[in-house]
């Protein structure tokens, strides 16, 4: 790996890596949530992360967090379907990790401003629904 490339974005979190492949391979297909997930969208899911951790740069991974982000404000407000619970798992996720990026040098924090305000009500919404008992 060249010196010129920036690693530290890495070494934030295991949690995307670890939760979001099931949850959002759920909330791309409508699912029921990730055990009602078929198991090959989940495995093509979690192929995509390892891809971006592995060969990507920080700029492609913030880029499929905001693909996240979307998905998530989408089954907040109602425009997609989809587990509330798995959207609330995701969008917490994706929100502790934009939260985390104060910490590294570069862009990174400033350019997830607007994604973190709509995780922010959308994480507000969907825990308010989880606790209703709704689900999608």
């Amino acid at each position: 790996m060249s010196g010129r490339r920036s690693l530290v974005w890495l070494g934030l979190t295991p949690e995307p890596e670890r939760e979001l492949p099931p949850t959002v391979a759920a909330l791309r297909t409508g699912a029921r949530g990730p055990a009602a997930t078929p198991p090959q969208l989940a495995a093509a899911e979690r192929r995509r992360v390892e891809t971006l951790i592995l060969h990507g740069s920080r700029r492609g991974w913030l880029r499929y967090l905001a693909e996240v982000t979307g998905l998530v404000t989408a089954v907040a407000d109602g425009s997609r379907p989809g587990d509330p619970r798995a959207a609330l798992l995701a969008g917490e996720v994706v929100l502790d990790h934009h939260r985390m990026l104060i910490g590294l040098p570069g862009p990174g924090y400033g350019r997830t401003a607007a994604d973190r305000t709509a995780l922010e009500n959308a994480v507000r919404t969907l825990r308010t629904h989880v606790a209703e008992g709704g689900r999608g």
